[in-house]
């Protein structure tokens, strides 16, 4: 066996503005009470939603068993979003989503913006299905938690071997922009001028 076929691939990360969705999952109000630092949580993710609407880049959003747990926090205001997709399964990747996927960014969907709850759970099962898909997967860090902080750095820690990108929202954002002379910088700008929240979110990667 050729030796070089099995030294895995390197992970460069790029993202192409106009190939890019974001995938907002499952922070709905009955996790406020029981996931580690549920509202910075929600502040980060209010950013990247509102990133989405800015750049006109699509947003998917699910809802784990919305009857039980609830709908999305109104703080998201996802009114954006080009689908709220209720499950019961831990992915992202039930059909309804994968059928909105076909069409999305015109049917040139490359790259995955992801971030929610839990880490451990739908966070890594969504990942670990888009990467078996062949898409470029970015996991926002300081957008994702769990109820248990070793149960989203081990969680972190296999989505790396896997070959996600575990990232911040600034950087995604800044990123996906590219360029000072972007249109829409300065409205991107006005989002990440106020430093995501420092807690115990960045102690643990």
């Amino acid at each position: 066996m050729d030796k070089m076929a099995v030294v895995p691939k390197r992970v460069v990360g790029n993202l192409i503005l106009d190939k890019t969705s974001f995938f907002c999952c499952d922070i709905q109000e009955k996790f406020r009470p029981v996931i580690k630092y549920f509202d910075d949580i929600v502040l980060v993710s209010k950013r990247l939603v509102s990133a989405a609407s800015i750049l006109d880049s699509p947003l998917v959003v699910t809802e784990q068993y919305p009857k039980g747990l609830g709908k999305t926090v109104a703080e998201l205001e996802i009114d954006n979003a080009v689908g709220v997709f209720p499950k019961t399964k831990f992915t992202m990747l039930i059909p309804e989503v994968k059928e909105a996927m076909t069409s999305l960014c015109g049917g040139t969907l490359e790259h995955i913006i992801l971030f929610g709850i839990e880490a451990h759970v739908c966070v890594q099962q969504t990942a670990l299905d888009l990467l078996s898909l062949g898409y470029d997967v970015h996991v926002v860090a300081d957008a994702v938690s769990s109820r248990s902080q070793m149960d989203r750095q081990f969680a972190f820690e296999r989505l790396r071997q896997a070959g996600a990108v575990v990232t911040t929202s600034e950087a995604v954002l800044l990123q996906l922009v590219g360029d000072k002379e972007h249109a829409k910088f300065k409205d991107i700008q006005s989002l990440i001028k106020t430093s995501a929240p420092v807690s115990g979110l960045v102690s643990q990667l």
